[in-house]
């Protein structure tokens, strides 16, 4: 192999890294968002871009927005996604959190989405 990255491995990379954060293995994320355990391998490892549909259910297993991982497959435009890109960085700072217990990060989490949520 040439030592190319592929374009998709940096999403591949944020969602190994979301999982890995939440405990879950490979197969447990695969079970929760209904993908086949080789897809889900073969997306953490840049290989495919998973449609919307797919980052959806990962959002969704993993706990953080749907607009997050739109973001972070670049599936928003800068305009669209400038307020959703924020959110992205301050979600992704209490995910990453090691002070943080899961249950401290689940509570931060619904807060911070409730007030920027709010009309």
């Amino acid at each position: 192999m040439t030592g190319k990255k592929s374009p998709w491995n940096d999403l591949g990379e944020f969602i190994r890294a979301q999982r890995e954060l939440a405990n879950l293995s490979l197969r447990q994320l695969a079970e929760m968002t209904k993908v086949s355990n080789p897809y889900l391998s073969q997306v953490e490892r840049g290989l495919y871009k998973p449609s919307a549909e797919v980052l959806k259910s990962i959002a969704g297993a993993l706990q953080i927005s749907a607009e997050t991982m739109y973001n972070q497959a670049g599936l928003l435009d800068d305009d669209a996604g400038t307020k959703g890109h924020d959110a992205g960085r301050v979600e992704q700072a209490i995910h990453g959190d090691s002070r943080l217990s899961k249950d401290q990060k689940d509570t931060l989490l619904r807060i911070y989405r409730g007030f920027i949520e709010r009309p």
